[in-house]
């Protein structure tokens, strides 16, 4: 990956100081022209991070690095090839050293966003927003960790005047090093909910971890928190940061989103400011009321930033949402609502609301198993199967070992026994195609959801066709 700004003359000896190690093995003059993490790309004129994962280790490839063009490697052992390199301590933290001092080259403003469910959504808000004024970078994809993140910061180009930062976790420790790579101007944690609870332990724990976005923030700076999270109220009282409240139900909110319709083109609401006074006929394309807070987090950053009334509006039409995220397909005969990108108890909710929302005829939910809920597991599956009986849904398929008690708790709450099919294997995805395509009827709205790692986007597909 080529450095975005090639303004920037970064010669080995820079680079080695921007690493935080040391040159050895070539003249220090010799120019860099981007970084490398796969040493399968084209490295020419770059220099390959050697980094170490769960499966694999970056040193095993600089070879390969060498042989694709990469100039020079960042390692924590002196590599067994010809190839100069600068040695760490961590190369991860190296990567992000680098992108640390990339990024003081660039006047921009930063606004990072974290949170349980929505941060991508209200990631693509705030881009969207921000890009009706200022030339606005933002995380693409999946790059909000420890690698990604960097990564983004040493694409940033000349002129860009705001960078909007993702960042995700799994567990302690992870948002705290982004935050102080990132040092974010504005923060907004959009919700805590019970993702990664298998590793954290518990709601508080990714409650606190989340709150490390604070970490690298200076005093002074913004954070931005959902008001109608309980969990978020009177945190980083330590802290001397401006906390800026938005929601859709608590009105002590700065910003509160009220008088939300629901319509055949998305979800139109009003805004009551205690900073910037009211907004009406706000207007998003997508259904739910967890969208209108996502929206309303960006709407905030945007407020604060400077935007005008029009320019929020333009945003908001303008906005993008990443693929198999909520996209409603019009397939003739029936409505797919198609959210197979990943799944939380949260979100399993928020996606069911929008099916009982949006559904003209019968509603269908085709629900795969959530991931990382450790012993929480069983309860939380069943307390979907009980909110998918409770809005009506008329058939209901689960995909998936761990779903099955997302049919436990829809029949425990009242569901017939006959309204519920049973997929297992989620491998074989025409197989699966063929038990759910006759139980579609005209008219009928079908929700698909699931974690990530069933890729349920494949039984869409097929169900489309």
């Amino acid at each position: 990956m080529k450095f975005g700004c090639t303004d920037i003359k970064i010669t080995l000896e820079k680079l080695a100081v921007m690493c935080g190690g040391e040159l050895f093995g070539e003249n220090g003059n010799t120019e860099v022209f981007g970084v490398s993490t796969d040493s399968r790309s084209d490295c020419a004129g770059e220099c390959f991070f050697a980094i170490k994962g769960e499966n694999f280790d970056g040193h095993d490839f600089i070879g390969k690095a060498k042989e694709n063009g990469a100039v020079c490697a960042v390692v924590s052992k002196v590599p067994d090839c010809g190839i100069p390199y600068i040695l760490v301590n961590d190369t991860i933290k190296a990567l992000g050293s680098l992108a640390k001092a990339y990024k003081s080259y660039f006047p921009v403003i930063t606004v990072a966003v974290t949170g349980s469910v929505g941060k991508t959504t209200t990631k693509q808000y705030i881009y969207s927003i921000l890009s009706e004024k200022y030339k606005t970078h933002k995380t693409d994809g999946n790059f909000n960790s420890e690698i990604g993140l960097p990564l983004t910061i040493l694409s940033l180009e000349k002129g860009d005047r705001m960078l909007v930062l993702e960042m995700g976790m799994s567990g302690f420790g992870e948002i705290s090093a982004m935050s102080k790579i990132a040092e974010p101007d504005i923060a907004v944690i959009t919700c805590i909910g019970n993702s990664h609870i298998e590793q954290l332990g518990s709601r508080e724990n990714i409650c606190r971890a989340k709150l490390e976005i604070a970490d690298g923030m200076k005093d002074g700076s913004i954070i931005i928190l959902n008001g109608d999270e309980p969990m978020l109220d009177d945190v980083l009282e330590d802290r001397k940061l401006c906390r800026i409240y938005f929601g859709t139900e608590n009105k002590k909110c700065d910003y509160l989103a009220k008088n939300l319709r629901a319509s055949d083109d998305g979800t139109y609401f009003d805004l009551s400011s205690r900073v910037g006074g009211e907004m009406r006929e706000l207007h998003i394309t997508s259904a739910g009321r967890h969208n209108v807070r996502n929206a309303l987090a960006a709407i905030t950053v945007g407020t604060l930033l400077g935007l005008e009334e029009k320019e929020i509006k333009s945003g908001l039409r303008n906005f993008s949402p990443v693929k198999l995220r909520q996209d409603i397909i019009d397939c003739g005969r029936f409505t797919l609502i198609e959210d197979c990108y990943n799944a939380s108890p949260e979100s399993m909710s928020a996606a069911l609301d929008v099916l009982a929302d949006t559904a003209k005829g019968g509603k269908i939910a085709v629900l795969g198993d959530m991931r990382e809920l450790g012993e929480y597991s069983s309860a939380l599956h069943r307390a979907v199967g009980k909110k998918a009986a409770e809005i009506g849904v008329g058939r209901l398929v689960t995909i998936g070992s761990l779903a099955k008690e997302i049919a436990v708790g829809a029949e425990e709450d009242g569901m017939p026994r006959g309204n519920i099919t049973e997929i297992t294997d989620y491998g074989d995805a025409q197989a699966a195609a063929n038990i759910i395509k006759p139980l579609i009827c005209d008219g009928d709205t079908v929700l698909i959801k699931a974690s990530r790692a069933l890729s349920l986007e494949r039984i869409s597909k097929l169900i489309r066709e």
